[in-house]
Parts: C-alpha cells; sequence; structure tokens
C-alpha cells in the first residue's frame, strides 16, 4: 500500500504533537518513517521496514526492525514530562476525593462521560488560576488537556499500557509471559517484539489483579488461573503470580474480530482452495458433520466460522462455547455458554448445554471445542439426525480417533462414521512467515471389521511445494456421491460434480470482484440458495 503523501502526514502531525516529537527523535537515527493509513499483505514485503500507521487517534504504531532483524513494534502515544506527571497526579487525587458524591456509572461509555466532566470541573485550560490544590483548578495547555484526558481514560476504563495492541485491528494474539517486553501476533508481520513492557513483578501483578476484577474473575493466590471474555469479545488466558509461573504473573489475549473473516479472503490468502471451498458448500448445505481439527493457532475458529455461512439461510442454530469465539450470520442462531459456579449460581458445563440444544431440535450444533464428554453427547446427536460442526485440538485423522474413543470422551470406534468429514488446518512457517492452510480433507467411510479399524478416504491434499491444494475426491468421493447425490435424488451421481464444478466457479468469481466482506459473501451464498445462477449479482 502506498505511503500517504506528506502534506497528509503534516496534518496528522498537526493533530498529534507527540507523534512529531518521535519524529523528530527518531530522524537523528536515519530515514523517516512511511506513513500509511492501513496495511495489506503486500506490506510485508517491504525493504527496509519502517512504516507507521494509526489505529486511532492519538495511537500510532512504528513497525521497524531490530538490529538482529527481528520485527519491533513500537507503540507511539501520548507521554508525561516531570510538570505533565504532577499535575496529572495532583487531578487523579481530586477525582478520588470526589468519587463517593458520584452515583457509580454502569457502562464504560458512562464512565467516561463521567471522567470528562470531573477534568473539564478540575482544569482551566489556557487560564491561569493559581492551580492549587486547596480548591483551584490546575492550569493545563491544550495540549496537557488532551494527553491527560487520554491518559486518565486508558487507565481508569481501558486497558493500562497495553492499549495499542488491543485497539491496534492488525493483532491477533498478545502475550506477555513476566516482567519484560510483551509480544504480539501481527496478522501482515508475524510475531513482532512490542515496546511496551512491565519493568517490576509488582507492577505486573497489580495490572492482572485489575484486569481480573473489571471483568468479574478476581485473580488471587488461591484463584491464580482464569479463562475470559474482555468486553470487547477478545478472549484471556491469566495466570497470577511466582508460585506457579516461575516467570511471574502472565497473560494471553486472543483478539476478537469484529467482523469474521470470509470464506473468500481466506481463499484469496491461499489458507484453502476454491474447490475446497465449494467442496465445503456443499457439505454444509446438505446436512453434513464436520470436525475442524487442529494444534492450537492454526486457525480452526477462523475456518469454522467463515464456513458456517454454507450453512442453508434458513436453518435454526446453536452455538455451544466456554467462551464467545462463533461468529454466525444466520438470523435462527442460539448462542449457548458455559458458567463457572459462583454468586450468579451453579456450574453449567458443555456437557449440560449440549444435551439441552439437541432437546430443541436445531438443524445445526456448532461446538466451540470438543474436550471432554460432550464429545459423547455430539455424537449421540449425530446418530439422531443432527449435524454437528466441531473445532477439535488434533493434528491428523488418526490422532483425533485416538483421542474421540479414548478418556474421557469414549466414542466406541464403531460409531465414528456417525462424524462425516474431519478438516485438517495447521500452522506453518515458511521463509520465517506464519502461514495457515488446510493440509487436508478426510471422508469417514466406516468401521471395518476386517480392516480392524475406520475407513477413512482423503480428498483433497494440500502440496507444500507448489501451496495448492489437490482434489484426490474427483469421482472418487465417498460423501459427494453416496451421501449428497443419493439425498439429491441424483440419476447418476456423478452429476454432483457439476454441482461442485459451479459453486466453485461462484467463489473464485467473487474473487476475481474483490467480495471479500463476510456478510456480502452470506448474502450472495443465500441468493444463490434461494434463486439459483440467476438470482447471482453477477454472470458466470
Amino acid at each position: 500500500m502506498a505511503a500517504v503523501p506528506d502534506s497528509d502526514f503534516q496534518s496528522v502531525i498537526g493533530r498529534n504533537p507527540h507523534l512529531g516529537s518521535y519524529i523528530e527523535e527518531i530522524k537523528k537515527d536515519g530515514r523517516i518513517p512511511d506513513f500509511t493509513p492501513g496495511l495489506d499483505r503486500s506490506d510485508r514485503d517491504r525493504d527496509p521496514l519502517n512504516l507507521i500507521y494509526p489505529v486511532g487517534d492519538p495511537i500510532f504504531i512504528h513497525l521497524t526492525k531490530d538490529r538482529f532483524g527481528q520485527n519491533l513494534y513500537r507503540a507511539i502515544e501520548p507521554g508525561l514530562n516531570d510538570d505533565d506527571q504532577e499535575k496529572y497526579e495532583r487531578i487523579l487525587d481530586r477525582v478520588l476525593m470526589t468519587a463517593h458524591e458520584d452515583e457509580i456509572p454502569e457502562t464504560d461509555e458512562e464512565m467516561e462521560t463521567l471522567l470528562e466532566g470531573k477534568l473539564t470541573q478540575l482544569t482551566s485550560v489556557g487560564k491561569a488560576t493559581g492551580g492549587l490544590l486547596g480548591g483551584a483548578k490546575v492550569d493545563l495547555s491544550i495540549h496537557q488537556f488532551d494527553k491527560i484526558k487520554y491518559l486518565f481514560i486508558r487507565d481508569l476504563i481501558g486497558s493500562g499500557r497495553v492499549e495499542p495492541v488491543i485497539r491496534d485491528p492488525y493483532i491477533e494474539d498478545i502475550h506477555c509471559v513476566g516482567t519484560g517486553p510483551i509480544f504480539i501476533e501481527h496478522k501482515v508481520f508475524g510475531r513482532c517484539k512490542t515496546s511496551i513492557a512491565f519493568d517490576k513483578d509488582e507492577d505486573l501483578d497489580s495490572y492482572v489483579r485489575a484486569m481480573s476484577e473489571r471483568i468479574g474473575k478476581p485473580v488471587s493466590d488461591t484463584n491464580p488461573i482464569i479463562d475470559a471474555t474482555l468486553p470487547d469479545g477478545s478472549r484471556i488466558n491469566m495466570v497470577y503470580s511466582r508460585e506457579i509461573s516461575k516467570n511471574g504473573s502472565s497473560f494471553t489475549i486472543r483478539k476478537f474480530a469484529g467482523v469474521p473473516l470470509s470464506i473468500v479472503q481466506l481463499v484469496n490468502w491461499k489458507t484453502l482452495s476454491a474447490q475446497v471451498a465449494a467442496y465445503l458448500w456443499l457439505c454444509l448445505e446438505n446436512g453434513i458433520s464436520i470436525f475442524v481439527c487442529g494444534e492450537t493457532a492454526s486457525g480452526k475458529t477462523t475456518v469454522l466460522n467463515a464456513m458456517s455461512a454454507f450453512i442453508r439461510p434458513n436453518a435454526k442454530l446453536f452455538t455451544v462455547e466456554d467462551v464467545a469465539e462463533a461468529q454466525i450470520p444466520h438470523e435462527a442462531w442460539q448462542r449457548l455458554l458455559t458458567r463457572e459456579s459462583g454468586t450468579s449460581g451453579g456450574r453449567v458445563e458443555m456437557f449440560d448445554l449440549l444435551k439441552a440444544a439437541l432437546r430443541s431440535r436445531p438443524n445445526y450444533i456448532i461446538v466451540g471445542e470438543i474436550r471432554s464428554k460432550e464429545g459423547a453427547v455430539a455424537f449421540q446427536g449425530m446418530q439422531t439426525g443432527h449435524p454437528v460442526m466441531a473445532t477439535f485440538h488434533a493434528s491428523s485423522v488418526r490422532k483425533m480417533i485416538q483421542r474421540l474413543t479414548g478418556d474421557p470422551i469414549n466414542v466406541p470406534e464403531t460409531f465414528i462414521d456417525n462424524l462425516n468429514i474431519a478438516l485438517i488446518q495447521q500452522a506453518i512457517y515458511r521463509n520465517g512467515k506464519l502461514l495457515r492452510r488446510t493440509t487436508g480433507i478426510e471422508e469417514i467411510e466406516g468401521y471395518s471389521t476386517e480392516a480392524g479399524g475406520v475407513l477413512t478416504r482423503n480428498v483433497f491434499t494440500w502440496v507444500p511445494y507448489s501451496d495448492k491444494h489437490e482434489f484426490r475426491g474427483m469421482y472418487n468421493s465417498y460423501i459427494l456421491e453416496e451421501k449428497i447425490a443419493t439425498m439429491r435424488g441424483l440419476s447418476d451421481k456423478r452429476e454432483i460434480y457439476e454441482h461442485l464444478a459451479l459453486r466453485t466457479r461462484i467463489i473464485e468469481e467473487m474473487i476475481n470482484r474483490k467480495i471479500f466482506d463476510y456478510y456480502k459473501v452470506f448474502e450472495i451464498i443465500k441468493s444463490f440458495n434461494q434463486g439459483g445462477v440467476e438470482a447471482l449479482p453477477f454472470p458466470l
């Protein structure tokens, strides 16, 4: 993406003097960074890497390399000099002294309005009033007022010193493992070391305690590990104190995407091919059960959310999760979440939710991740005609079957064929870049006494040297021919491959027309489902 012209960069600096100060400081070390309003994947090839992008005034990000060639992520935000800090503390003291006089805000928006009112009440901008703590207002310049207002809201409502990475839409994961710098997974630049750090155990412990209290799951010496959801939907895991974490308190945040990635975008990024997507389209619109398998951070949930758009638009869906990660475009969607025991009631486990969902006769059940005895309930649901989609922690079909048939899930091996398809997802490092690929799709035919196990058929495989997906199921797909073609009443089962080719062309045409938005893609799928090719917004 091209850099913004110098005149635009100067107008940005005019609104954000701290950015100008930062530029003046780094000019001493060499070339001025390029400024761009946003990123795309072509930016990863920049050489040298030296650019600044905004994540919402007054925060900017400078991406460059350190002396070892590692990606360095520097957060640029307003800072306080000694005079600013002294005034900040005086105002904060006054706010805390008068906090009992105000009604307790119920939302962050109300809290922000209250803080802005307090700051206006306690300060005088551009006028000398004496600035005495006893009663007079604190004198501030316009620039000081803006800095202090930002820091008040950041520290008392926002995420404190990690606010820049929380706001950055290009961040996938945030890792803080004890004191020292925080690391992030960037959607464009991969693993980066940040300029954000906790230098003391006390500061990190205090931050983790405050964050956990704000989300209603306080950590303590007796309850040192928690999983929770932040207000924006991001998932956070916190481990408290050096007693169980030798590096000190730690936290990991998996960022929540406001709008999920569409299947067309994933095809464009080569996560899977248009033909793989078309195959999933045929399967899901015909009630086929699919497990998305892979290791941690392989993109399982991203793929599951993307392909859920293929489920018939009038279907009744239930999602069952520990943490709210599923994003479904359908109107008839019921979201069920587990609950730990506490003041609001007893513990509600995924096992309980899955049983409740089955009683509601859904067209599809989507399980966030099958780990335990709820897996047996999912297979009972599939046996009674309820299609299930789920993520599952396994790197291959063989390991998936081993986990399903062993403790604590204990599905009989002869029942495994109630699951129709296993999609294998992997995170692959190549030339220093993280790639997420669907490396295989296997159809599950059934248990064979003669073979002494479950028979599977590989229909798609990823070829590493070409970075392409090979279709091995042409005229050889058990699911397409024996399941879907039969359900559709096709006199010649091989006609199903024409349906596959048509859907492949539709997805390729969406890529050609750069239709990547999740909901626009869903609307096109919905139109085709209701009216066929004639209902598409483009000719094939």
